[in-house]
C-alpha cells in the first residue's frame, strides 16, 4: 500500500506542474497591459507602474513565473489588489460556506441515489426502475438554479419553514447552519443524485450477471447479503469515480448557487474578481480549485485500492 501510495503521488508532480503554467498564463490571455485593465482607462502612468510592480510583470516572463511558483508552494499566492489582504487568507475566509455546501450536498445525492439506483437494479423493470428513469431525467433536465429558485419559492416564500438565503457558520449552532444551508444543498444534491442513481444502476446490472454472483443465489445466501455485500461492493468502483468528479465540481462551479442564496463562498468570490479584473485572486482561486481536483482523484484513487486489493497489485 505504500508503494501504491507514493507511486500516485510521483505521478501527480506533472500534473500540477502543467497545471501552475496554465493558471500563471492567465493573466497574459486578456489583451493589454494587465495593470492598465485593472486600474482603468483613467490611472495616471506612475499609479499604472507601481502597479506593474507589485504584480512582479517588471520581470522577465520565465522569472516571474519562477517566482511566483516559488512564493505558490510556501502558500503565499500573492495580494488582492481589491481586497487589501493576501490570496490565501481570502480563500480560506470563504472556504469553509464551499465546503459546507459540497460536504451536505455530496451527503444528500449519495442518500438518495445508492438506495434508488440498488433498488432498480434489483427490480429491473419494477417501479423503483421507473421511478428512477423519471427522476433522472428531471434531474438531468431541470437546471440547478432553476430547481433552488423552485425551492425558495416554495419553502422560504410561501411555507416560510426555511430562511430564503444568507450563510451561518457551523460554530453558531447546528440547528441553524443547517436551516440555512437546507435548500441550496438540497437543490445541487438532486441534480448529482440523478447522474449518480443511473451510474449505481448500471454498475449493479453489470455485476448482477457475473458468475459468483449466481453461485452465491445457488448456495441460499440472504438476498441482503448478496445485494450489498457481494454485488454492490463490486460495482463501486465505477461510483465513486463519479462522486469524487461531482465533488471537485460542487467545490469549483457552486458559484450560481452561491450567488442565489447569498453565501459567501469561494464561487461568489470568483465571480467578484472576475468582475473586478483581480488578477491574483482569480490565479489564487484556480489554482487552489485545479489542486483540489487533483487531491480529489487521488483520494479516489486510493478508495479503489481500499475497494478492489486487485488494483494495488496492478
Amino acid at each position: 500500500m505504500p508503494i501504491f501510495i507514493l507511486r500516485r503521488l510521483l505521478a501527480l508532480i506533472p500534473v500540477v506542474l502543467v497545471m501552475s503554467i496554465v493558471v500563471f498564463l492567465i493573466i497574459y490571455l486578456i489583451p493589454g497591459d494587465p495593470a492598465r485593465v485593472m486600474l482603468g482607462d483613467g490611472a495616471d502612468e506612475s499609479t499604472i507602474q507601481e502597479l506593474r510592480e507589485q504584480m512582479g510583470l517588471d520581470y522577465p516572463l520565465v522569472e516571474q513565473y519562477g517566482r511566483w511558483m516559488w512564493h505558490a508552494i510556501q502558500g503565499d499566492l500573492g495580494r488582492s489588489f481589491f481586497l487589501q489582504q493576501p490570496v490565501s487568507t481570502a480563500i480560506a475566509e470563504h472556504l469553509a460556506p464551499t465546503l459546507s455546501l459540497a460536504i451536505l450536498a455530496q451527503f444528500i445525492a449519495v442518500l438518495i441515489a445508492i438506495p434508488l439506483g440498488v433498488r432498480a437494479a434489483v427490480n429491473r423493470g419494477g417501479i423503483a426502475d421507473k421511478v428512477l428513469n423519471a427522476y433522472s431525467l428531471l434531474g438531468i433536465s431541470v437546471p440547478g438554479f432553476l430547481l433552488s429558485l423552485f425551492f425558495v419559492l416554495i419553502f422560504a416564500v410561501k411555507l416560510r419553514w426555511l430562511p430564503v438565503s444568507g450563510y451561518v457558520p457551523l460554530q453558531d449552532g447546528l440547528g441553524t447552519f443547517l436551516r440555512y444551508m437546507f435548500l441550496p444543498s438540497l437543490s445541487i444534491g438532486i441534480v448529482m443524485s440523478s447522474l449518480t442513481a443511473r451510474i449505481v444502476k448500471a454498475s449493479m446490472l453489470e455485476v448482477l450477471n457475473e458468475g459468483f454472483v449466481k453461485t452465491a443465489w445457488s448456495k441460499g445466501l440472504h438476498p441482503n447479503k448478496i445485494i450489498y455485500k457481494h454485488v454492490f461492493r463490486n460495482a463501486l468502483i465505477p461510483v465513486l469515480t463519479v462522486i469524487g468528479g461531482s465533488f471537485g465540481t460542487l467545490v469549483a462551479g457552486a458559484a450560481v448557487i452561491e450567488s442565489i442564496f447569498n453565501i459567501p463562498g469561494l464561487g461568489q468570490m470568483l465571480v467578484h474578481a472576475v468582475e473586478r479584473r483581480d488578477y491574483a485572486v482569480i490565479q489564487g482561486m484556480v489554482l487552489f480549485i485545479a489542486i483540489v481536483y487533483v487531491a480529489v482523484n487521488l483520494i479516489v484513487d486510493l478508495m479503489y485500492a481500499i475497494v478492489d486489493p486487485r488494483i494495488r497489485l496492478q
